[in-house]
């Protein structure tokens, strides 16, 4: 509103989020309105820790550890009602929805299941699960079209495709239509890390861009840009799927691609991040 020395992104990273002692919790919020909240500015954090100073944990594993910066994302699974609406978007009995404290991208928010028996798993482990792994797609799928309209509200006055949509939102007497304007959807990735940052199952929604200045290093732009992300859509896992062991491909040590162009980079990151901001300004514009 959400990854060390083996190049796993498995311990906190600046893109997970802050202990409840960290908020001040205002009184109990009335009901929100998930499309209205996510217009709202995203706050400013303290940072955690970086990853590569902690070793990784299993893959798979049965419950990882409790406690420590790991365990960041439980205070808003547990009481997301204490928190404002610039950092939870949205929650219900089975679902938390909240702003990435250090996002990747110019959208990217996090989708964090309740579920007592399995929010601590790796998600490889919990989407074995047939009718959990369902659920989450249901609610992916949802964020994504949430996700969608906040990404057209952001960068759709600079489209070519929404020019006539946006157009028509001026015309008097209001069209009864609009025109459909940039499919957005289409520029919204959902899915998760090999080696999560975090101990409690998240799920990411994020914009294709990678245009942040919290993308500081290989690890942030690799996770995102190599199969060490794994969409949600192909889950489940084969058995033999060789993103199940994501340090054996080394998918963190690769070179840098372009996620846009397919151009290499090499070891360059920081002519890689100069090329991304050329990227950004011809992606919106489409």
């Amino acid at each position: 509103m959400a990854d060390s020395p083996t190049l796993e992104l498995d311990s906190p990273t600046e893109q997970d989020v802050a202990p409840a002692e960290a908020q001040q919790p205002p009184p109990k919020p009335a009901k929100r309105d998930a499309f209205t909240e996510l217009l709202a500015p995203k706050p400013k954090h303290p940072k955690h820790g970086d990853p590569s100073t902690s070793k990784h944990t299993p893959t798979t594993s049965k419950r990882r550890a409790i406690g420590g910066p790991r365990d960041g994302l439980g205070v808003y699974i547990a009481k997301p009602e204490t928190f404002p609406s610039n950092v939870v978007v949205y929650y219900d009995d089975d679902f938390v929805v909240i702003h990435d404290m250090f996002p990747k991208a110019t959208l990217h928010l996090l989708l964090l299941p309740r579920d007592p028996q399995k929010t601590r798993l790796h998600p490889f482990e919990a989407f074995e699960d047939a009718d959990f792994l369902a659920q989450v797609k249901r609610e992916t799928q949802k964020l994504r079209k949430l996700a969608a309209g906040e990404l057209r509200r952001i960068h759709g006055k600079y489209s070519a495709q929404d020019k006539e949509r946006q157009e028509a939102l001026n015309v008097e007497p209001p069209l009864e239509e609009l025109p459909p304007g940039r499919n957005w959807e289409q520029e919204i990735m959902c899915g998760i890390h090999a080696h999560p940052s975090m101990n409690h199952l998240h799920v990411h929604v994020i914009s294709v861009d990678r245009f942040s200045d919290r993308l500081k290093h290989r690890k942030h732009y690799n996770s995102f840009s190599t199969p060490f992300f794994v969409k949600i859509d192909d889950f489940p896992l084969a058995p033999d799927d060789v993103r199940r062991h994501p340090d054996e491909q080394g998918y963190l040590r690769r070179d840098f691609v372009c996620w846009r162009c397919g151009k290499q980079f090499g070891n360059k990151f920081a002519e890689l991040k100069l090329h991304l901001k050329e990227e950004f300004d011809a992606w919106r514009k489409l």
